[in-house]
Parts: C-alpha cells; sequence; structure tokens
C-alpha cells in the first residue's frame, strides 16, 4: 500500500517511540478489549482477546468475530491469511511477526524478522512464511527458523512482492526495476527495468502481471517477456489500492488538489476485453483499501481508514445501507486483508490490534487446509513422584509414549559391530622394574594413576585407532550400510556446485593438482568419462584417432579425436565431451544397447554401471574398428623397418585389440567343424563353484584368463552330417594374440564377487607365507595378528601388508603360443625376467609380455547411485608433454578428480565397495615399435567456400565473402568473434532481440541464410586455433564452452575482462560501445557481425586507452569513470531522444584529458 496522503505523524512513525514500552496502558486503547488479558514486561499480549462470548454471527453477513492484540501501541503494518493453514499472520512497523490460528485467534508463533525496517508484505508458501522489507527478504518456517535471509542493494526500497509459480517471485519498490528472485537457488535470475518508478503493489491474472505506480497508473505486462502491454492513468495523485477480478480492474487512490493530495471517492473501474475505463463508482466512505469478494456476485469491499466498510457491485450504484463500520483501538486502519475461502476479513489498526469480521459463526480461511503442527505439551509435572528407595518400585510406573515406529533399541546386528575399549600401553616404568615369575611379571606400584581406576581417553583412542579420514561429511545413509563408510573420499562421486557465475568460482585445482585434465560429468551419460581417459592413455590409440578426420557429421571417431586434442592442450582444466556425447546419442545400435540413459536414471544409478560400461567397451571398440575399416592407414602408423603397421582390409583398431580365433564344433557324431572369427576383446569366465573351493583351493588369474580365452563348453549347435541341433563340445583356440588385451571382468553377481575375495584371501596368506610371517587360519584377522605381522619378528612391514590385501590381479602375465595352436598363460612378475630373459628377446619365440595399463571399477555407494573411476598407468611421453620429466605413474581418474597413486592401489578391490569392471593389458614395449607423429587433418580448405544446407538460399542475402587461399589468416591475426547458440529440439523463443535469430532461419527448406553443420563450423575454428590466431569478443569463455573447444588463454582477448574492475560487476558489450565509441548497438535485433566488429573497435580503443598496456594507472582512472558513470544510468543505454553522447558528459571529459 502507499501511504503518501495519509497521516504525516505514521509517516515519520520510528521504532524508537516504543522501545521502551511498559505494561501500562495507551490512552486511546479501549479498555473493554483488555479484560482478562495478561501482558508480558514488554507489552505484547498472551492470549487472544474475545470481544464477548454471545456474539450473535448472522448467516452471510459480515460482523466482528474477535479482535486481538498483537503488539501494544506498535501499528499494524501489513496482514495475511495463510493459504495452506488456519492462520493469520500479522506484521508491524517494529518488524515483528505474529500468527494466530483459526476463527478464535488463539497466538501461536511471534518473533522478530527484523530489528530496525517494518514488514511491508507477508507470503505464505507451503513450507514456510516469505516476509518483505525495506531491502531484505527473508523466509522462515512458521515457528520462525529462518529458512534463508536474502539481502538486497541498500539503495533498494522494495513495497511489494508477487508469488508467479510455485519458485519464482518478483519483487518490485520505488526504484525502477523489478527484482525476479528463484526461490530454489535464492538467486536473483532477472532484473526488469520499469519505465515509471515506483511499483508498491502487484497482482497477476491468468492473462497480464499488473503494476500499481506511486504516480496513479497501472501497468498491465506480458507475463513472459514483462513488457508494457497496457496503462492506465487512474489518478492524477497516488494509487492507493487496486484489484482484479475476471474482466474487471477497479482502483481507488489521491488526486491532485490546490491545497495537495485528496482522497478520491470515485472508483475507477476499466473492463480489460475492450482496455478502456467505464463509468466510475461512487462510493460514500473515503477509499483506502479495495477487495473483490466474489461469492454470488462480484462485489468489492470497500474500507476507509476511519474504520468504514462498504459494499457494492463494481457496474452498479453504491448503496448507503451497506456500510459497516469497524471498531479500530486506534486512529487509523493500518492494514486489510480477505481470506481464500472469502468468509474472513481482516483489519489492523494503528495501535497494535487485530479486528476479525467472519460472515458464519465458524468460518474456515481456506477450502482446503492442512493440520497445523502444534508443541506436545509438556506432562511431566502432572505425573505422580516415585520412590526410588522402594526395592519393589516397578519401573512399568515410568511413562513411555506410544510408537509404532522401531525402537533404537530394536538395531540390527548386522548393522552393528561390537567396538571394545582397546586397553592402554602399559607405563614404562612398570615395564623397567617389573620381574617375570614364568610367564606372569610382578612390578612395584608407581603411584602415577588412581588404584584400579584406568580413565577414557575417547578422543585419543580415536585419532590413534580410527583410520576413518574417509567418513562421511553428511549423516545422510550412514544408517544405510556399513559398507559405506570404507568409501575412500577420493572415490566417491564428485558434482560441480554452480554459483551465480556458473563455473567460474569453482575450484577445479582442489580437485586435480596435475596437468591432465579431467571431464565434466553433468553431461548426460558422461558415465563413461573414465573410458575415454583409459582410450587417451593409450598412445597407439590415441595417434591414431587425432589423425583421423572424416566427411560423416556425426563420427564418434572424429569427435573423440576433436576430445584428445582439448585433452592435450588442457594444463588441468577440466573438459567436457558434449559433442562426443551428442554424436554418441545419435547413432542407432547404442539405443538398442541401452548404452543411452536419462537424465534421472544416471542420477538415481538405477541401471547396473558395471554393466553398462563393459556393454559400452564393447561398442566403441567396435564402432572405431567399422568407422576406420575404409580408411587409408596414415603415413605414422608405419613401422620402423617399414612395414605396415596394419594390413589391407583391416583397421589399425584391429590390428591393436582383435585377436584371431578358430571356434571348434565337435559332434557326438564325430562330424568337427572349423570357423575362423576374431573378438576385440574377451570376458572372464569363473570356474563352476566346487566342494574344493570352499576349502581355499588357489586360482591364479593366468588360469581363469586362460580359461576364458580357450573357452569350452558344451550346447546345442547344428550339425551339417546329422542335419539336425545336436550336443556339440565347442572349443576356442588362439591363431595370434593382440597387441593391446581388453578384460571385461563380468562380476555382476554375489558369485563372482565371492568368488574374487575368496583369491584374493588365499593370495594373500600365501604371499604372507612366503616372506615368513604366521598367520591366524580364521578369515578375520586379529588386530594382534596384524601387529605381528608389522614387527620385526613377523619379517614384513606393516606397509607392505596392507599392499597385499585385496590383491588378486597381477600387474603383468606372460602368454605363449604353443605348437599345437594352444596358449600358456602365467602370471609375471620383476624376478622371472631375471629366470627368463628379457621380454623382447623371448617375443622371437611367440611370448609376449602383458603389462596391466589400465583397471575400471565400479564404486557401490547407495547415496549417490554409484560410480565409475579409472586406476590408468600414465607412460613417459605423457609426462614429457605435460610436465617435462620422462616417469611412470599410477593416477586415479575420477571424472576431474586426478590424483596420483600407489601402483598396489590399482590392483586392491575390496569387493564391499571397489568392484573391478574392465581390464587393460598391453604388450610390453609397444610404443617403441612405432613412430607416433601426430599430423594436423585440418587444413586449410576448411576456411574456402562451400555449399549451403538451405535450398533456396539467395544470394542477395548472402552476408560474407569467402577466403581465398592467399588471404587465410596467419600467427597472431586478431578475429572477431560473435556467436549465439539454439537447440533444435523444441524451440519455444527465439529471443530474436537477443540472438538475431528468426523463425525460419535455422530451416533448410525456407531459410534465406547460409546454414552449414556443427561440425563443419568447429573445424573452421579449430584450423584458426591451430594456427594461432587471437580472437577478440565479448564473453567468448561461454561460447567456447557450448561449442566445447579449448583454446589456449593467450588466443583470448575477451573484452568484458579487459574493461572490468575486480570485485564489480560485468559491462555489456552495448554500454561499452554507446560509452567509448558512441555507438548505438543491438537496437532492434542482435547482429553477431556488429558485435563482433564492435568488440575489435573496443580491444584498438583499449590499446589506445592504456598506450598498449604500458600505463595501467592512467586506465585505472579510465575504468573508474566508466563505473561511475555505469551506475548513474543504471547501466541503461540512453535512447536517441534522451541524453547525449557521453563525450559532452563530464566524467567522459577526464577521461579525453587522460
Amino acid at each position: 500500500m502507499n501511504f503518501e496522503g495519509l497521516d504525516p505523524g505514521l509517516a515519520e512513525y520510528a521504532p524508537a517511540m516504543h522501545s521502551a514500552l511498559d505494561p501500562v496502558l495507551d490512552a486511546h486503547l479501549n479498555p473493554s478489549l483488555l479484560q482478562n488479558v495478561e501482558l508480558d514486561p514488554e507489552g505484547v499480549a498472551l492470549e487472544a482477546l474475545p470481544v464477548q462470548e454471545s456474539v450473535h454471527i448472522m448467516e452471510g453477513v459480515y460482523s466482528e468475530l474477535h479482535s486481538v492484540v498483537a503488539e501494544v501501541g506498535v501499528p499494524v503494518s501489513v496482514s495475511h491469511f495463510d493459504l495452506h493453514e488456519e492462520m493469520l499472520w500479522v506484521g508491524s512497523h517494529g518488524g515483528h511477526a505474529t500468527s494466530f490460528f483459526g476463527p478464535a485467534l488463539e497466538r501461536y508463533s511471534s518473533f522478530q524478522v527484523n530489528g530496525s525496517d517494518d514488514i511491508r508484505q507477508i507470503q505464505s508458501l507451503e513450507n514456510g512464511i516469505l516476509f518483505l522489507t525495506k531491502n531484505n527478504l527473508k523466509y522462515m518456517a512458521r515457528g520462525g527458523l529462518i529458512i534463508f535471509d536474502y539481502l538486497l542493494d541498500e539503495s533498494e526500497d522494495m513495497h511489494s512482492l508477487l508469488l508467479t509459480d510455485g519458485s519464482t517471485l518478483l519483487v518490485g519498490g520505488l526504484q525502477n526495476h523489478i527484482l525476479e528472485i528463484d526461490l530454489n537457488t535464492v538467486q536473483e535470475t532477472q532484473k526488469y527495468a520499469v519505465e515509471t518508478p515506483g511499483v508498491t503493489i502487484m497482482r497477476q491474472t491468468n492473462r497480464f502481471f499488473f503494476c500499481g505506480h506511486t504516480s496513479g497508473k497501472v501497468s498491465l505486462r506480458d507475463l513472459r517477456t514483462f513488457k508494457v502491454e497496457h496503462e492506465f492513468d487512474a489518478f492524477s495523485g497516488s494509487l492507493s489500492d487496486f484489484d482484479v477480478h475476471g474482466n474487471l480492474l477497479a482502483a481507488c487512490g489521491f488526486s491532485s488538489r490546490l491545497t495537495g493530495l485528496a482522497c478520491d471517492r470515485f472508483l475507477k473501474v476499466y473492463d480489460l476485453r475492450m482496455m478502456r475505463a467505464i463509468t466510475p463508482l461512487q462510493v460514500h466512505v473515503d477509499p483506502a483499501f479495495l477487495r473483490f469478494i466474489p461469492t454470488y456476485t462480484s462485489r468489492l469491499a470497500i474500507i476507509s481508514q476511519s474504520g468504514q466498510c462498504q459494499f457494492c457491485e463494481p457496474t452498479g450504484l453504491a448503496n448507503p445501507a451497506d456500510i459497516f463500520h469497524v471498531n479500530p483501538v486506534g486512529p487509523l486502519l493500518m492494514t486489510f486483508d480477505v481470506s481464500a475461502s472469502k468468509q474472513a476479513l481482516a483489519f489492523g489498526d494503528s495501535e497494535g490490534c487485530v479486528h476479525l469480521w467472519t460472515d458464519s459463526p465458524e468460518p474456515s480461511f481456506n477450502p482446503y487446509s492442512r493440520e497445523t503442527e502444534f508443541a506436545l505439551p509438556c506432562l511431566v509435572d502432572s505425573l505422580p513422584p516415585l520412590d526410588w528407595s522402594q526395592d519393589l518400585l516397578p519401573l512399568s510406573l515410568i511413562p513411555v509414549p506410544l510408537t509404532t515406529d522401531t525402537l533404537l533399541s530394536d538395531w540390527p546386528a548386522a548393522n552393528s559391530a561390537p567396538a571394545p575399549r582397546r586397553a592402554p600401553p602399559v607405563d614404562a616404568e612398570i615395564l623397567r622394574t617389573m620381574k617375570k615369575v614364568g610367564f606372569i611379571g610382578y612390578a612395584p606400584n608407581p603411584r602415577t594413576r588412581l588404584r584400579n581406576q584406568i580413565p577414557y581417553r575417547l578422543k585419543e583412542s580415536d585419532s590413534e585407532f580410527d583410520s576413518f579420514s574417509q567418513v562421511t561429511e553428511s549423516p545422510i545413509g550412514r544408517e544405510e550400510e556399513p559398507h559405506l563408510h570404507m568409501v575412500s573420499k577420493k572415490y566417491r562421486k564428485v558434482t560441480i556446485k554452480y554459483s551465480k557465475l556458473g563455473l567460474e568460482d569453482f575450484d577445479f585445482k582442489h580437485y586435480n593438482k596435475t596437468l591432465f585434465a579431467g571431464l565434466e560429468p553433468h553431461i548426460p551419460n558422461a558415465y563413461c568419462n573414465c573410458m575415454i581417459q583409459v582410450l587417451y592413455f593409450l598412445e597407439p590409440v590415441r595417434c591414431l584417432i587425432q589423425n583421423h578426420l572424416c566427411q560423416k557429421e556425426f563420427c564418434l571417431a572424429c569427435e573423440l579425436g576433436f576430445l584428445f586434442h582439448m585433452l592435450d592442450l588442457s594444463r588441468g582444466d577440466p573438459c567436457q565431451g558434449s559433442n562426443f556425447l551428442r554424436a554418441f546419442r545419435t547413432i542407432p545400435e547404442a539405443s538398442a544397447l541401452g548404452l543411452i540413459l536419462a537424465d534421472s536414471d544416471e542420477a538415481s544409478g538405477k541401471g547396473s554401471l558395471a554393466r553398462l560400461i563393459q556393454r559400452w567397451n564393447r561398442f566403441i571398440l567396435t564402432q572405431l574398428h567399422q568407422d576406420m575399416q575404409e580408411l587409408e592407414v596414415p603415413q605414422a602408423y608405419r613401422g620402423a623397418g617399414g612395414s605396415s603397421f596394419c594390413s589391407s582390409g583391416d583397421s589399425v583398431i584391429g590390428q591393436l585389440f582383435s585377436c584371431e580365433m578358430e571356434n571348434c564344433s565337435l559332434c557326438r557324431c564325430g562330424s568337427e567343424t572349423v570357423r575362423a572369427s576374431s573378438t576385440l576383446l574377451f570376458t572372464l569366465s569363473y570356474p563352476e563353484a566346487g566342494t574344493s573351493d570352499k576349502t581355499g583351493k588357489n586360482c591364479d588369474f593366468a588360469q581363469v584368463l586362460k580359461r576364458s580365452i580357450c573357452l569350452e563348453q558344451n550346447t546345442q549347435a547344428w550339425c551339417d552330417n546329422c542335419e539336425k541341433y545336436q550336443p556339440t563340445i565347442q572349443t576356442r583356440n588362439i591363431r595370434h594374440l593382440p597387441e593391446i588385451l581388453v578384460i571385461n571382468c563380468e562380476v555382476n553377481s554375489l558369485k563372482e564377487a565371492d568368488f574374487w575375495r575368496m583369491q584374493a584371501e588365499v593370495a594373500f596368506k600365501m604371499a604372507i607365507k612366503k616372506h615368513g610371517g604366521e598367520i591366524s587360519k580364521n578369515k578375520e584377522f586379529a588386530l594382534a595378528d596384524w601387529k605381528e605381522l608389522g614387527s620385526p619378528e613377523g619379517m614384513l612391514m606393516c606397509s607392505s601388508t596392507e599392499e597385499l590385501k585385496n590383491v588378486w590381479l597381477p600387474f603383468s602375465i606372460r602368454m605363449k603360443m604353443t605348437k599345437n595352436k594352444g596358449l600358456d598363460v602365467c602370471n609375471w612378475t620383476d624376478g622371472d625376467e631375471i629366470q627368463w630373459g628379457p621380454a623382447r628377446a623371448e617375443e622371437e619365440h611367440g611370448v609376449y609380455v602383458y603389462d596391466l595399463m589400465a583397471t575400471v571399477v565400479h564404486i557401490l555407494d547407495s547415496r549417490t547411485g554409484g560410480s565409475l573411476v579409472a586406476h590408468i598407468k600414465v607412460g613417459e611421453t605423457y609426462h614429457q608433454r605435460k610436465e617435462g620429466v620422462t616417469h611412470q605413474q599410477w593416477y586415479l581418474f575420477n571424472d576431474f578428480l586426478i590424483e596420483p597413486i600407489d601402483k598396489h592401489e590399482a590392483v586392491q578391490f575390496d569387493m564391499n565397495w571397489k568392484v573391478p569392471a574392465i581390464l587393460y593389458y598391453v604388450k610390453r614395449n609397444l610404443n617403441s615399435k612405432y613412430n607416433l607423429n601426430i599430423k594436423n587433418p585440418i587444413e586449410a580448405s576448411v576456411l574456402l567456400a562451400e555449399a549451403s544446407l538451405a535450398r533456396k538460399q539467395r544470394k542477395t542475402h548472402t552476408t560474407f565473402i569467402p577466403l581465398m587461399l592467399n588471404e587465410m589468416p596467419q600467427v597472431g591475426d586478431l578475429v572477431g568473434l560473435d556467436a549465439e547458440f539454439v537447440t533444435l529440439n523444441e524451440v519455444v523463443d527465439y529471443l530474436t532481440q537477443y540472438s538475431g535469430i528468426k523463425p525460419g532461419d535455422l530451416d533448410a527448406k525456407i531459410s534465406s541464410k547460409h546454414l552449414t553443420t556443427l561440425k563443419s563450423t568447429y573445424l573452421k575454428l579449430r584450423f584458426l586455433i591451430d594456427i594461432g590466431v587471437k580472437f577478440v569478443g565479448h564473453g567468448l569463455q561461454k561460447d567456447f564452452r557450448v561449442i566445447n573447444l579449448m583454446v589456449p588463454k593467450d588466443q583470448v582477448l575477451d573484452t568484458v575482462y579487459l574493461f572490468h574492475m575486480p570485485r564489480k560487476r560485468m559491462i555489456s558489450l552495448r554500454f561499452l560501445a554507446w560509452y567509448f565509441l558512441d555507438l548505438k548497438i543491438q537496437g532492434e535485433t542482435h547482429d553477431s557481425i556488429e558485435d563482433a566488429r564492435t568488440a575489435l573497435q573496443l580491444y584498438r580503443k583499449y590499446l589506445e586507452l592504456s598506450k598498449n598496456g604500458t600505463e595501467p594507472e592512467s586506465f585505472h582512472k579510465v575504468l573508474k569513470g566508466l563505473y561511475e558513470k555505469g551506475r548513474k544510468m543504471d547501466w541503461k543505454v540512453p535512447e536517441p531522444e534522451g541524453q547525449t553522447s557521453p563525450k559532452n558528459a563530464a566524467v567522459f571529459s577526464s577521461v579525453l584529458a587522460l
């Protein structure tokens, strides 16, 4: 409500007037209202104030039901009926909020919202109440707890708020803009400019936003763009209140007179169908508030500040007989509200009293209110005392609340473990003076502790014995499964926390202190990030993929090569595989295999990630093999001896991963069929569980791998000799071993997980015995056993003991092809090389050594749905390029978290939370066999003329001239760049004013523009980056991120940062162009060519003002003048008929002088 023209004494009201109130009653307070009312020392009433119990309420006629004191002597500033519960909220001029329950106005809660400013509007939500003060928006629970406290700018003077939907809020006041706030993120999302400042009242219908201004105008604004669609000039003085119902808008206010503002007794009524005024409605009271109360008819309630209330029809005549009187305690009514059910009216007066008028004896505030939660009453005082001296006193007399929930004492045994208090170490003085008699030691008491008392030292014992540095920071999920405590922090799923600056202030360096690049996980189907990293760190695969380029629009090999190039350029900053995953989603086979997940499934972990990544592994190798099968082999893949890296008709992927096999089927009739085939990977086949396995039978990984490669199984197959399906014995023999051995672990059930666990335990026992240690025969080891193993007597260090736990996988395996087409596989250690000789010499006899290069594991975590991480052994060439050193190191890759680890951690699998999924073994010295140079496949021809995708392109609309070969950009050339992006899945609004794109521009059938593909545009930009040009633009960082390009920082000249002061706002290109260049750009629509040209001119202006960067102090003064002018102009470029060029302004004169 606008308070202009009201009592001047209230306009100058200060909180100091009531800061020291005592229980003495105010002279204006009606004594009859305060009968049987207790006042606390601060003067606040403790009980509701019923007028008289014998008040008779006539059905259908509003009468006073109850009055209550909210805060004695402090005017009520706002009242609001709760939209979800049977409650009435009241705010005072002192910043205090009080709620009353039900028609009896029982006090429910009372708390301070603001210490100095008055509460100007209240809005109820499902989970709490919004309170608006002068420059503060506070969201509090109904009991008074703060949910959030959003502080606005100190210069703001807010008066009104409007909830547009469940999570969006509009806030307006005396300034010339309206803020849009997202209640989910508690961030300002939009700032809408208003031509007429002073928005004190806001309403909404399904057609318009209605804004009431202090100037007496009511503006109708579009629900989507907030543009003014129509405007009513209601009153010449000021607007007091208005309301909207159906097709009618009614307003009351003040008119200008010679003596000042006077209350206008004519209500202005407007027809929203024809957008014009209809006959004004003359009333018999001085209207200060009005509301539509539609019951049987659309009647209006008009309230004056003196307490008179009149009902009338908006299109009829006002009848003096329809006037009733509210009896305020104070001289003025300050607020008025109507309940959602229209059965109750609330009035607040200037003495802190609230009056409830209803049209029925038992009104309800809402049609469907939920139940209100009340504090449980304290029953302790009413219980009889119990005499504990009585031995026979039954404990059942102690009252226990009846509950159907599970009690804490019913905690299941599976979710708990005994944790006895560990004995403290024996005093050194006792050990020094102790004398042994047999196995018993005797020593005098050193008197350092109390006799028979040992103090508890819980914190010390926790720090000494507790190794849970990885315990979750949040208690969420701790009660679900005990193994979640064992998940190390670096293995947990990482997420990006966005702020109002997006990703700019997120500290990726906290998660990655290396120079290798991580991958962002927030993109759909980014579960494959770990496998992308594995393929990237395979040197032959990386070189092959980066040398590949074809004409297919959605080629996985091309997109993977572009992504590998970004990983090469990055110096620790994360990359995103959005273009690769976009191409991945277009392949029908990926969808058919179930590899494309919905966002909800990926977030909740509904699908089995282990199975998913193993299917993805098979799919990507097959797809890359097909994409490259018909292409010519690059020269980089010619061997050092001149032999080709692959044979004709096969791809390099096939030569690296493919294994040639013979599949033999033997029928029981004696007929044998042999077929040749090849596979790109193998799946582990585990032995059947037998009686011998229960005793801890040792089964090497090499034996299981040989069983899986040379698979033998009985199955039904077609026999040509018998001419029917017969039981056959199918065996598989190897002709040729691959360069890279890929293994899917297939640990998809409890049986396979138990097999890994049992083999790891057997391997651990054998390793301990090999080192001369003694261990317990039990499956679980006691603490004393571990201490013994770590002692010098155990001949094994504790660190080595930890490295042997949960290890079954060997770091190297040795494979040999026999003369009878058989295969020998065995585990290989560094000590075996001394016995058998170097691996290079062995290869001449068909013996190969494979080293473990990567393991992909599935992290089980029910809180986050689980995740996939990779352990990768990064080779010397990668360290040489990134860090300038030549060494090998194992790393953990968990999306954008990268951390060096010990090599034993890569093969340790605690099956409770860390399950192996994929293994990569690489032939030893593979990289040294080939010349793996990369030749950039992107040539200058990508910038030459190309055909447009538009079928009806008109030559007159061409806005560019293609470059010739002799006009190609060179190193250091400046290239102006501006880009706009539109997702073509479902375009709701092209936002032509900001994007410059009109409907039909992107339709190849009707567009007159030059249309090209995303891949073609990407290649042009990649070529410019590779030759070393410098890009000039405004806000290029987001453009490069959307198109998925990694540009070195020294090749980007962004005007948004050139003309920016630390800890200040970013300035728009339009304002910079007006201020420095005297240019008016982005007038009606957005033009990317104009923006790019303007950015180039601004960069030249920057060089001119900063003297090529040699005078930073003088340029700092220029920026100060820029920000001063921007604040004065509210960062808005004036209209052509408005202010003159900034070059004539006083602020800019100092700039020119500089």
